[in-house]
């Protein structure tokens, strides 16, 4: 059992639990410190407004009664078994894989945890420009496009790497 978690990507998980638990304490200290809706500009390009988001990415499905809650806390959960599987499949020589993957096992439990707990997921990070505002997110979200990010990249690293040891053999 040890040797999973220091062979494979699951060595990684600390990283899960550390963005994890920097997730839940922003969303914590957003929804006991602001009121909602209630926004404060710290540049004049970024705001932290506080904000409840009943859909997915960019307020998806946000106004459709509340279904959707359960439908999005099934891929959340769904999602978090698939990375942690991914992760356990990883071989430890693929570190940037494992921290994509970790990543995105974070905020997914980020937002996880505030769909079961709340029915909605807290966002607060507001960047705008000119009076156009980027829909606002959290940590968890951010931590998703890292590893969605790093997957893409290492894909396309890999697949370099590999082609050159096919051409070496």
């Amino acid at each position: 059992m040890n040797k999973m978690f220091t062979e494979t990507g699951l060595r990684w998980l600390w990283l899960t639990v550390i963005f994890l638990v920097l997730d839940q304490i922003t969303k914590q200290w957003v929804a006991n410190s602001f009121n909602l809706y209630e926004s404060v500009e710290l540049l004049p390009f970024f705001s932290l407004t506080y904000v409840h988001n009943l859909g997915a990415a960019f307020s998806f499905l946000a106004d459709q009664g509340g279904w959707q809650r359960w439908f999005f806390t099934a891929i959340a959960a769904i999602a978090s078994v698939i990375f942690v599987v991914w992760l356990a499949k990883t071989p430890k020589s693929n570190v940037l894989l494992g921290i994509a993957f970790s990543l995105m096992l974070s905020g997914a439990l980020g937002n996880l945890i505030d769909r079961v707990l709340f029915g909605y997921v807290i966002d607060f990070i507001d960047f705008h420009w000119a009076g156009s505002h980027y829909p606002a997110f959290n940590i968890a979200d951010s931590a998703i496009f890292v590893g969605a990010a790093l997957m893409i990249w290492e894909s396309f690293t890999n697949n370099d790497e590999n082609s050159e040891n096919s051409k070496n053999s």
